[in-house]
């Protein structure tokens, strides 16, 4: 019978070794134990050739190392090998000049960075400087007599600039104040009871005895679930605030406290970011204090008791400013049928620290807690001429992303400078002014209305 198998296995090459792949690279496939010492293969090589192989010295292997070209643009430079065609002058020149060219321009690039790191770092320093400087006077005269110091033109001029984050604090809680008079016993109080309640949920009650307390089972879970929701979401790339970090619990805290403290308020999402930039300037008991002095101003309140006639109004008094200061923007606005609660809404809400890089955010609170309601507008219309000339070239739906999440590249210089740039008057009307008119116009609208009269 034939035999299939007439060769001696020995004789059989492995795939590997037949392998095109191998031959075409010049390589040899790797083998079991193949591994030799380098003496071995030196010997063995001498052996086969007839020649002798010198091995390289640490001078010798530094000097040819060296003559390498270190980069690909060095390629250029190197003369080509012995089996192709040597170049021309006139190409060798040409690579000569490419690659100078090359080398100019990286060395254009580094000095030009350099630059900009320089500039950079004068900035810093001329920043630091300011910010000592304005330290020093925030406390040696501004602070100790601040009633007859804070409507000044200095003090206003030093606020402009940005506070101090080591008085910062202090300054809101002065300029926010305390209407409410809420005393850090009175937050000791509410917080009890919103720990109580935590402790109540988590174990098994009857819906009779929460509703003594004054609000329904189903209204107070949901409100806790969603404080517990938001603080996880609550500036994540801190991490400070997730669960487990250092102001989790703080910020859980002064939450609760005020759910309690403010039932016909509840919590409205949006208010972690209030509370939690509060909470890194100032003690426990003084954020609570400062919080809700804060959500007690009109504006705020409108907006975080879902009032849609009070923030209709403020929208109308936005609307005003807008077409008086950007009026091709407006007009681009208006023929997509963008209205202010699309964008407004959001920047409200969180009083822009969510909107805008947190040390921006806390600039833009600086001249708020100055001017109240006013500059948050204003510091709408300075958002919306920063980037005019990009959203007149957007439709509805990219405008509306964008101003959805801001570019995180913005600066407060360039901020800064286009809100200075607005003006806040119409027809030699302040915003108060004009806001107040629009009161007027709907309540005698109301008035004159056939359900008011029926």
């Amino acid at each position: 019978s034939r035999n299939f198998f007439s060769k001696r296995s020995k004789d059989l090459k492995s795939p590997a070794a037949s392998a095109p792949g191998w031959k075409l690279f010049g390589k040899v496939p790797p083998r079991e134990n193949s591994q030799k010492d380098c003496k071995i293969i030196q010997q063995e090589y001498e052996a086969r050739t007839g020649r002798t192989c010198k091995v390289p010295t640490q001078s010798t292997r530094r000097k040819k190392y060296e003559i390498e070209p270190l980069s690909t643009t060095a390629l250029i430079l190197e003369d080509r090998p012995a089996n192709l065609p040597a170049k021309s002058v006139h190409e060798t020149l040409r690579h000569r000049q490419e690659y100078d060219e090359m080398v100019a321009e990286a060395k254009k690039r580094e000095v030009k960075e350099a630059q900009r790191r320089k500039k950079l770092m004068k900035e810093r320093f001329k920043q630091e400087e300011n910010i000592a400087s304005a330290m020093v006077i925030w406390n040696s005269e501004i602070l100790p007599n601040w009633d007859a110091m804070r409507n000044t033109r200095k003090v206003r001029d030093l606020w402009w600039q940005g506070l101090p984050p080591s008085v910062r604090g202090k300054v809101w809680s002065l300029a926010i104040g305390n209407e409410l008079n809420i005393t850090p016993e009175l937050y000791e109080i509410f917080l009890s009871r919103a720990k109580e309640r935590w402790k109540s949920f988590s174990e098994t009650t009857s819906e009779n005895e929460s509703e003594d307390a004054g609000v329904s089972l189903a209204d107070r879970e949901a409100s806790l679930e969603l404080i517990k929701l938001d603080i996880s979401r609550t500036f994540p790339s801190l991490y400070i605030f997730q669960k487990g970090g250092p102001y989790h619990d703080l910020l859980h805290s002064v939450l609760g406290a005020y759910t309690c403290y403010r039932p016909d308020v509840g919590y409205v999402q949006g208010m972690s970011f209030i509370a939690a930039v509060l909470i890194l300037n100032l003690e426990e008991a003084d954020a609570f204090i400062a919080f809700a002095n804060l959500l007690n101003k009109p504006c705020q309140l409108a907006f975080f008791r879902v009032d849609h006639s009070m923030m209709l109004k403020y929208f109308a008094a936005f609307e005003v400013f807008f077409e008086e200061n950007l009026p091709k923007l407006f007009l681009h606005f208006n023929s997509y049928s963008l209205t202010p609660d699309l964008y407004l809404i959001d920047w409200i809400f969180t009083l822009y620290s969510k909107s805008l890089p947190l040390d921006l955010a806390c600039r833009v609170w600086d001249v708020f807690c100055r001017d109240g309601e006013e500059f948050l507008f204003r510091t709408a219309l300075g958002i919306l001429r920063l980037y005019e000339d990009i959203l007149l070239q957007m439709d509805f739906i990219h405008i509306a992303q964008f101003l959805t999440k801001l570019p995180e590249d913005i600066t407060s210089e360039k901020l800064f400078s286009c809100i200075a740039a607005i003006q806040m008057q119409n027809s030699n009307k302040k915003w108060t002014q004009v806001f107040t008119s629009l009161m007027k116009d709907y309540k005698e609208g109301d008035k004159n209305s056939p359900a008011s009269k029926t």
